[in-house]
């Protein structure tokens, strides 16, 4: 083969790599429970009622009044973890072009959840990246206090 078809095939390659990564990915049930509830918390796009009810349904309390289905959006997480300082974690989320930094204990808990949920990360630098956008989840309360796995769903990009 001579190098042309070598770039030609590394380049294909790369696309392809690329492409992959950038798919949409979708989570329902538990996972998806367990990401929209990290995020609510964080989200300025969602009411007090309906940050308390994500939160209430992720840590399975029973008696819910909120019946309305629930929307929670960010256009960005990124999570990065240190393997050098290994004290050192943080998350960047941004809700509609707004950026919040959280750190801690509250990071660690966000950066778990993306893996929970699926997302890939990535190392570099002594740090570990897992970021997602277009993160689009919807709780159903009716249908999660049926107790049939349902009610929960999330898309999102993985990717930094």
């Amino acid at each position: 083969m001579n190098s042309g078809k070598w770039a030609t095939a590394a380049a294909s390659l790369l696309l392809t790599t690329t492409m992959a990564d950038a798919a949409p990915a979708t989570v329902s049930g538990p996972n998806a429970l367990a990401l929209a509830g990290v995020v609510a918390l964080y989200s300025p796009l969602l009411s007090g009622e309906e940050r308390e009810t994500a939160a209430a349904l992720f840590v399975g309390e029973k008696d819910i009044p909120y019946a309305k289905k629930i929307t929670i959006t960010a256009d960005k997480i990124v999570c990065r973890v240190s393997n050098v300082d290994i004290t050192a974690r943080s998350c960047e989320l941004t809700f509609r072009g707004k950026k919040q930094t959280i750190a801690g204990r509250r990071a660690s808990e966000v950066f778990a959840t993306e893996a929970l949920a699926g997302v890939p990360s990535d190392g570099a630098a002594g740090s570990v990246f897992a970021g997602l956008s277009n993160l689009n989840c919807t709780l159903d309360p009716k249908a999660i206090k049926q107790k049939d796995g349902s009610g929960a769903n999330c898309s999102f990009e993985p990717g930094n």
